[in-house]
């Protein structure tokens, strides 16, 4: 077994003009937030299959991707999805497909506003439960 956790996010909305007649969503940031999120929760048999593929050959392998891409305006489309070296720990291969797994999804409706996001994914397996302590009085 495994865990596939968001740990963290943020989301920040570039301001762009209106376009007139246009039938755009005008979400808020927490709406953006909450409809980015839910669109990524899309991948999560994707990001399992992930995990699988990299605990396969290297069992002990865990790590956190952090993934940082853009929500593009009118389309909603996510692109440019890329790893943040700096705050990521993950062996390479999970990092490759995780940023594919997501690069290339689409927000529906689209929104007047380009999003900018950075979504954290923390890949673990669980930890095993310590073995009970052994009953000293039934050793008698």
């Amino acid at each position: 077994m495994k865990t596939i956790d968001i740990a963290r996010w943020a989301l920040a909305i570039a301001a762009l003009s209106a376009t007139a007649g246009c039938s755009f969503m005008m979400r808020n940031p927490e709406q953006y937030r909450d409809d980015t999120t839910k669109l990524l929760a899309n991948r999560s048999a994707d990001l399992d299959t992930c995990y699988d593929t990299v605990i396969a050959t290297s069992p002990t392998a865990a790590g956190k991707v952090t993934v940082t891409f853009s929500v593009e305006e009118k389309t909603g489309k996510i692109s440019d999805a890329k790893a943040d070296p700096a705050r990521t720990t993950a062996p390479q291969p999970l990092i490759d497909c995780v940023t594919t797994a997501i690069n290339g999804l689409a927000l529906a409706p689209a929104d007047q506003h380009k999003g900018i996001a950075t979504f954290e994914y923390n890949f673990a397996r669980p930890a095993v439960p310590a073995a009970a302590p052994a009953n000293p009085a039934a050793a008698k």
